[in-house]
């Protein structure tokens, strides 16, 4: 239970609401907790469709979030270019 609360802190921002009204604090848990099932669902659906090849780590949330900020949320360069650079990183953490 601790792990997935400080994944859900990390990842999805739980920890930086400023209190101040119930319904604003309800509010952002329920956003901030369905950003952090959405990351477990598309990395455990990653995992049972796609095993990793062994020069790459399999995705993890960091990664998925990594992706989906900079592919949907910013996209600053091409999709392709933002691949390449996930597969680059996760091979080179394999290799560490």
């Amino acid at each position: 239970m601790e792990e997935t609360f400080q994944s859900g802190k990390g990842l999805a921002g739980l920890d930086e609401h400023q209190v101040r009204r119930f319904t604003s604090w309800s509010r952002w848990v329920t956003l901030a907790m369905l950003a952090h099932a959405f990351l477990v669902v598309v990395r455990a659906d990653e995992h049972a469709r796609h095993p990793a090849p062994d020069e790459l780590i399999p995705l993890t949330c960091n990664e998925i979030q990594r992706l989906f900020t900079t592919l949907v949320v910013r996209p600053v360069h091409d999709a392709a270019h933002r691949l390449r650079w996930s597969a680059w990183r996760r091979r080179h953490q394999a290799r560490a």
